[in-house]
């Protein structure tokens, strides 16, 4: 999206400069990244940067307000809420599709999350694409912070005064996660375990994990379970320790706001930045033309559930009673905005990262996640076999 970066980048691009890049990350924990990393960072000008930050502000406003919590109290299913929950969302991740209205490209929200992202990762994937290729050392990832800087905050957030030992990262068997290698670059800057769900120990009201044969408390945990992939382990269902247990420990990014900022929320923000859409159970007559809108769960993970070409059928079939559960967002073109050395265009969606520490009235910006595509959509399976597609990073003109 600057054309002079651009240009020089693809023009310098080499696939032997490519498969280095890679095997520099794989060597760097001896482990495997098993998601595709983009051949190419994304390069955004001034003007455009400006529009994120405007649409990021937009919805900050009404995540702020003082009622967010009464608002959105129906957005957690009733058993599945967590105790203790804090005052707000610890992590904040906004999710854009770069679209073209009226002959200008735009952000349009298409997922929001009270819920952390890569932060580990995108710190470290940025530094490796300056290695590797020709990135303008006046282009930041990050938002007025230096490496340095944005890892002591990210550091800060994550132990909130604590000793890292009696800080866990929690997660369904994390070095089995596709993120795996997030979980690794966070250890490596907080000192923070990663530790499976079924080895936490609870005793009354504290809880334990055991480290070299020592068993450890845990003061505060990093949470990266998602409720979706806990209920579908029927093993873990019975283990010493459930997310909903009324336990004696702070949290790093409480479960609750996972459901309140979510899909769920973005009805009840008005945006031009965000796309219509509206719960189902609001609709007295479902639109005529289905074919513009996409059909969304409110409580699921990763778009499982979701209905891209809708029929009548799809949506008269769901019962009054569960209409509450589902929504209707209008659908939006991606504008193909990279250019790869083939010809070929690619899709953008870039993931805007805050983080809303205890005493701040509002989030911080920290940094971005991009995702590019070919495909229909954004996602790995459209996306199989193709090139220049995949996760990356979004460099910012000042």
């Amino acid at each position: 999206m600057i054309p002079s970066v651009r240009s020089a980048y693809n023009k310098d691009f080499t696939e032997s400069k490519y498969e280095a890049f890679l095997a520099d990350i794989d060597s760097m924990y001896n482990h495997k990244v098993t998601f595709r990393v983009a051949e190419t960072p994304v390069f955004v000008g001034r003007g455009f940067k400006e529009k994120l930050i405007k649409a990021s502000d937009d919805i900050i406003d009404f995540l702020t307000k003082e009622d967010l919590v009464k608002l959105t109290e129906k957005a957690i299913p009733a058993n599945l809420i967590v105790p203790n929950e804090t005052d707000h969302t610890l992590f904040l991740a906004l999710d854009f599709a770069v679209v073209k209205e009226d002959g200008e490209l735009e952000p349009k929200l298409i997922e929001m999350q009270g819920f952390p992202s890569l932060f580990g990762w995108q710190d470290v994937i940025a530094e490796k694409y300056r290695t590797y290729f020709t990135v303008p050392p006046e282009l930041q990832s990050h938002f007025g912070l230096s490496s340095s800087n944005y890892r002591e905050k990210l550091k800060r957030a994550l132990l909130n005064g604590h000793k890292p030992e009696n800080v866990i990262l929690l997660e369904i068997d994390p070095i089995k996660q596709n993120t795996s290698i997030d979980f690794l670059i966070t250890k490596d800057i907080t000192g923070i375990e990663p530790v499976h769900i079924g080895d936490v120990i609870r005793e009354d009201k504290k809880l334990f994990y055991l480290k070299d044969g020592v068993k450890i408390h845990i003061k505060r945990i990093y949470n990266r379970v998602i409720f979706d992939e806990l209920l579908k382990r029927d093993d873990l269902m019975s283990s010493s320790y459930n997310l909903t247990d009324n336990v004696d420990v702070e949290w790093a990014g409480h479960p609750n706001w996972f459901y309140r900022i979510s899909k769920y929320t973005m009805p009840l923000i008005k945006s031009k930045y965000i796309p219509e859409c509206k719960f189902l159970s609001e609709y007295e007559e479902f639109p005529k033309d289905l074919e513009n809108y996409v059909l969304k769960p409110l409580f699921s993970f990763s778009g499982s559930g979701v209905i891209f070409n809708i029929t009548e059928n799809d949506l008269t079939s769901i019962s009054n009673e569960q209409r509450y559960e589902f929504m209707l967002q209008r659908k939006v073109q991606y504008e193909p905005v990279v250019q790869a050395p083939d010809g070929g265009m690619v899709k953008v969606e870039l993931r805007m990262l805050f983080i809303w520490e205890n005493g701040e009235l509002r989030p911080q910006l920290m940094t971005n996640l991009a995702r590019l595509s070919r495909g229909e959509m954004i996602g790995v399976k459209f996306n199989m076999n193709k090139t220049w597609v995949g996760g990356s990073v979004a460099f910012f003109e000042e």
